[in-house]
C-alpha cells in the first residue's frame, strides 16, 4: 500500500515542475523462478540477443535491440501463444539517456501470462511498425508519433491522431510546457479568426488555477466564487452572470437569472 500524503495544498501548487521524477522500482525476480516464463525467454534467446530480463509484478520483462522488435513479437505471437498486443507506447528518457524506451505489452489468454517487451531508441530514431502483426498497433503507433514524435517505419498512415495535423510539438515530451507554448495559446484564434484578431480575442485560457464557477470544489459558492486555496469568509461579493451578450439575439427572448425558475417537483 502506498504511503498516504496529505493533499490539502495540491490546489495551491498548480504549477508542478518536477517533470523528471522517477518512481521507485518494485522488487524483481529471475525468469527461472517461473517455468512458463523461463521457456518463453529461452525461445527468444535462441534467435535474438536479450539485453536484460526479469519478472516484475507477475510479468516477464525482456529488453531487446530495436531492430528485432517486429521479429520478436512475431515469434511470441506465432510460436509462444501471445496473441494479443494490449498496449504499446514510449517513455521519454531524453534528459537522462538521449532517447526513448518503447514497450509492447503482450497477453496470452491460453497461458494466462503477460510479457512486456522493451527496447531503447535514440532521439529522432525510427522503429519498425508492428501494425501488420497486430491491428491494435495502428492507433497506438500513431499516438506514439503524435505525443512523442517517434515514427514507425512501414505504418500505412503515419499521421497525428489526437492533435491537429498541423500542430507543432509533441505534448507528452517532458520538455513540453505544462501550460502549452505560444503556438498552443494562439492556435484556435489564429485558425478560426486569423492572427489579426489576437488583440481583440486574446490567448486561450490554459491556467489550471483559474476561477471556474462550476468547479466541483467550489460548487456550493455558486455566484460567490473565490480563487482556489483562498480562505472562505462568507462575505464574498456576489458575482453577476448574464446568459446573453448585451442587446440579446434576434428573435430570442433575453434570459437572466431573475426570470429562471427552480423546479422542486421531480414529477412535474
Amino acid at each position: 500500500m502506498r504511503a498516504y500524503k496529505p493533499k490539502d495544498d495540491v490546489q495551491k501548487k498548480p504549477y508542478y515542475t518536477d517533470r523528471f521524477y522517477k518512481s521507485p522500482q518494485v522488487p524483481k525476480s529471475t525468469p527461472e523462478s517461473d517455468e512458463l516464463f523461463s521457456a518463453d525467454l529461452e525461445a527468444i534467446k535462441s534467435k535474438f540477443e536479450v539485453l536484460d530480463a526479469y519478472i516484475q509484478v507477475g510479468q516477464l520483462v525482456v529488453y531487446i535491440n530495436p531492430q528485432d522488435n517486429f521479429k520478436v513479437l512475431e515469434l511470441l505471437k506465432n510460436e509462444r501463444a501471445y496473441s494479443q498486443l494490449s498496449e504499446m507506447s514510449a517513455i521519454d528518457w531524453i534528459a537522462d539517456r538521449g532517447g526513448f524506451e518503447v514497450f509492447y505489452q503482450m497477453l496470452s489468454m491460453q497461458k494466462r501470462r503477460r510479457i512486456r517487451i522493451k527496447t531503447f531508441i535514440k532521439k529522432n530514431q525510427a522503429i519498425n511498425s508492428v501494425e501488420k502483426l497486430f491491428r491494435s498497433a495502428d492507433w497506438s503507433e500513431r499516438e506514439m508519433f503524435d505525443m512523442f514524435g517517434i515514427e514507425a517505419n512501414g505504418h500505412p498512415f503515419m499521421k497525428r491522431i489526437l492533435m491537429p495535423y498541423d500542430w507543432q510539438g509533441h505534448p507528452l515530451l517532458k520538455t513540453y510546457p505544462l501550460q502549452g507554448d505560444e503556438f498552443a495559446a494562439w492556435y484556435e484564434v489564429d485558425k478560426i479568426f486569423g492572427k489579426e484578431a489576437r488583440d481583440i480575442i486574446g490567448p486561450e485560457i490554459r491556467d489550471t488555477a483559474r476561477v471556474d464557477r462550476y468547479d466541483s470544489e467550489r460548487f456550493s459558492l455558486l455566484g460567490h466564487e473565490v480563487p482556489k486555496g483562498t480562505k472562505v469568509t462568507g462575505d464574498e461579493p456576489k458575482v453577476k452572470e448574464a446568459y446573453q451578450e448585451e442587446g440579446g439575439v434576434f428573435l430570442i427572448k433575453k434570459f437572466d437569472r431573475k426570470s429562471s425558475v427552480v423546479i422542486d417537483d421531480p414529477q412535474r
